[in-house]
């Protein structure tokens, strides 16, 4: 019976590649960017060329506030419905609003707004102004509070 020993010096040295520190790297890599990435989904106005049926192309003029630092919207119950004021200066319609709206952000879109709601104005109605605010354009809109 005949064995063999060779000392590690004089072995041949193989070409085959040790893939345990690739796929640590590889983990590694994919633990960074999972840590990293943000999973917040981006939110975003989408403009849209649709008209509703019953508007025309021709828009009344409107009244721009006197006062353009600040964009204040009160919202005030008014029977069943509500009544709105921007800058003290009344609204008769939602469509008023809108386009009074459009307006302001047409002028500087980066102009801060405050919706200042009254207590026994729905939840929907805050809402569908804050909306219609970020619809037209406006985008730092805030919601009025009291301070206690």
């Amino acid at each position: 019976m005949k064995t063999t020993w060779r000392h590690a010096r004089f072995q041949q040295p193989t070409s085959e590649l040790s893939m345990t520190p690739m796929i640590d790297v590889v983990f590694l890599l994919l633990i960074f960017f999972v840590c990293t990435a943000s999973f917040q989904a981006v939110e975003l106005v989408l403009p849209s060329n649709l008209l509703v049926s019953g508007t025309s192309d021709m828009a009344a003029p409107v009244e721009l506030p006197d006062d353009l630092e600040q964009i204040v919207v009160e919202v005030v119950p008014a029977g069943r419905g509500a009544t709105w004021q921007v800058n003290e200066q009344p609204c008769d319609s939602r469509l008023d609003l809108e386009q009074l709206l459009v307006a302001i952000a047409q002028i500087d879109s980066s102009l801060p707004v405050v919706v200042d709601c009254d207590d026994r104005v729905p939840l929907g109605e805050a809402i569908a102004v804050y909306d219609l605010c970020r619809a037209v354009g406006l985008v730092k809109v805030q919601f009025a509070a009291e301070a206690e």
